[in-house]
């Protein structure tokens, strides 16, 4: 039978808090819409307080609930577990979940691939232990607390994802998780807003090596410009340093990364051994973080070969790369196009890739309304940024990848100046509002096309991407009404 994830007396003895019944919870939940029975309800407070939604959780089979009182509605006698503070209860129960598990823990930071590369990890970890991560982007104050909490005592490998959007943030978080083995995939221009340059970024990037376990090991970007902030913090707190990359001066490099439409094939040396691995999605960036998802690997001591294969059992999740054939026609099978929706985030470090990708892709000719398939960009505004954050819009249009691409579509007042610096023969459509792009979606696609979508999450082209999806929903619709 399996043991419960956290009993009342365990939760009480973790928190300090005090228990109202005896109870035991199999999992833990912040969201009453996600809740399932037997999970332990954590009452946060975020945009509403989550006192308000106890009696929910309860009503749909929640074990118990985390609350700093009783709440209105909620009987003194309903299984509760009282604490002056919740996050602070949260926390608690992370460390106490930490410290009773002899987990292998890895911590995962990065401007970008940070989601992607976790669940890399997770695939290629699963095949040599049990493998506990990060559901989503849980990567924040209540994120990382929370993930380490929902981890079962027997675990082998934790993969925990560590993110910020201001300086200080990471490395109490990194202090928390204890990691054996960090990793840093990038430094690039994102929350520039809160930053004064690319080298604060680094160096709050660096700070995950802070709570490195003794012995540890930091597998870190050694093509980057900032790779030198991240090593010498990483040094300065007794870590090995592993360094990952294309260039030659890393101990773990792709040497030949190749591209083709839905695939990439990487050859390469992880460490004294040569390589040659296949990542089920286009993009250098896939390579390159598969080539450190092989570091951390080897930092762990664990099979690579076993991982090198195994790379190729991960896709990416929506939002970040994944591709899907949309049918715009019932009957006529062969009219589709392929949507890449990179919907989720969004900087020019980014943007590089995503446009290597969508270069790459391959379009089908004499299919549509068009005589050739085209390859068609919309892009959301890139956001935090800062105070160059025109010049990194305009600046896209002289990316040499434009020259593959058929037509950009910008969305968001960010973007009109990269639209105002496209040439001709690409400049589509500029609106404000995504919800604009929306109505228009119909007519800026045809068969045969690929088309990207990518922005940052507050841009909102997302709900492009649904449109997108929608044109197939209404094929199918069309389908089921004939007859």
């Amino acid at each position: 039978m399996t043991a419960p994830l956290w009993t009342a007396a365990g939760a009480a003895g973790a928190t300090g808090g005090t228990a109202t019944a005896d109870w035991q919870a199999n999992g833990v939940s912040i969201d009453t819409r996600t809740i399932r029975p037997g999970d332990l309800f954590v009452a946060l407070k975020a945009a509403r307080d989550g006192h308000d939604f106890v009696a929910q959780a309860l009503d749909k089979g929640a074990a118990a609930a985390l609350v700093s009182h009783v709440p209105e509605g909620v009987a003194p006698d309903a299984p509760l577990l009282i604490v002056p503070d919740v996050l602070k209860g949260l926390e608690d129960l992370g460390r106490a979940a930490r410290a009773r598990s002899d987990a292998r823990v890895i911590g995962i930071t990065g401007s970008v691939g940070k989601t992607s590369t976790k669940e890399m990890l997770r695939t290629v970890l699963s095949g040599q232990g049990r493998t506990h991560a990060a559901e989503a982007s849980y990567n924040n104050h209540w994120g990382v607390p929370l993930t380490l909490a929902r981890m079962p005592a027997d675990t082998d490998f934790a993969v925990i994802e560590i993110g910020m959007n201001h300086p200080g943030e990471i490395a109490p978080l990194s202090q928390l998780a204890r990691p054996h083995v960090v990793m840093v995939t990038t430094v690039a221009a994102a929350h520039l807003e809160a930053f004064d340059s690319l080298e604060g970024i680094a160096r709050e990037k660096a700070s995950i090596a802070d709570g490195l376990e003794p012995g540890g090991v930091a597998v870190l970007n050694g093509d980057i410009s900032t790779s030198a902030i991240l090593q010498d913090r990483a040094r300065a707190n007794g870590a090995r340093v592993s360094l990952f990359g294309e260039g030659p001066q890393n101990d773990h490099r792709a040497e030949k990364i190749t591209l083709l439409d839905t695939t990439t094939v990487v050859q390469g040396q992880a460490g004294d051994m040569p390589v040659l691995f296949k990542v089920r999605a286009a993009g250098r960036h896939f390579a390159v973080n598969g080539m450190g998802v092989i570091a951390v690997v080897d930092a762990l001591g664990l099979d690579c070969g076993l991982a090198a294969a195994d790379i190729a059992r991960w896709a990416p999740p929506a939002g970040r790369g994944a591709r899907e054939r949309i049918a715009l026609d019932a009957v006529e099978e062969d009219q589709t196009f392929e949507l890449i929706d990179d919907a989720f985030n969004a900087n020019p470090t980014s943007m590089v890739a995503a446009f290597e990708v969508l270069a790459a892709a391959r379009t089908d000719d004499g299919k549509g309304r068009v005589s050739r398939g085209r390859r068609i960009a919309i892009l959301g505004d890139m956001l935090e940024l800062g105070p160059d954050e025109i010049a990194m819009h305009a600046d896209l249009a002289g990316l040499p990848w434009m020259a593959q691409l058929d037509r950009v579509h910008c969305v968001g007042p960010l973007m009109r100046h990269l639209h105002n610096a496209l040439p001709d023969r690409l400049r589509g459509e500029w609106q404000e509002q995504a919800e604009q792009m929306v109505a228009r979606v119909r007519h800026l696609v045809d068969a045969g096309d690929v088309v990207l979508v990518k922005g940052s999450k507050g841009s909102r082209v997302s709900l492009v991407v649904d449109a997108l999806r929608k044109l197939g929903q209404s094929a199918r619709s069309s389908e089921k009404g004939t007859g």
